[in-house]
């Protein structure tokens, strides 16, 4: 019963469940497209995003511009191709971030202080 329920409980999660292999960071529109790749902050990323509270099936429209566009590519399977996912996301005056994601999984999501510090350090390195 209980590995039934653990299983019920990882099959209802919001966030996806493949490998994290690789972050795409756009700043902005002219600049370089910063690519991480290395384990560790892979990890610290993927911690980050599983701490937002997300809201899914909110729409959400923000008065400026997002500060930075980040796509996560997630491995399911090593036969097929990755899965991509874009997050918007805009870091407030109070530390904390927005976000908005296109898995209509997510949709609108918050980022407490702590974290959204972890993923502004990891992003804008």
């Amino acid at each position: 019963m209980f590995i039934f329920f653990l299983m019920f409980i990882t099959g209802c999660s919001l966030q996806p469940t493949g490998e994290l292999t690789r972050v795409d960071v756009q700043k902005g529109i002219y600049e370089d497209i910063l690519i991480i790749t290395d384990d560790e902050t892979i990890h610290l990323l993927k911690r980050c995003f599983r701490k937002v509270k997300w809201e899914p099936d909110t729409s959400a429209k923000m008065s400026r511009k997002e500060d930075i566009v980040a796509t996560l590519f997630y491995t399911y399977d090593k036969n097929m191709p990755e899965r991509l996912y874009e997050y918007r996301i805009w870091f407030n005056g109070n530390d904390t971030a927005t976000i908005i994601s296109n898995n209509e999984n997510e949709g609108y999501g918050t980022l407490d202080l702590d974290h959204s510090k972890i993923l502004k350090n990891n992003l804008f390195n």
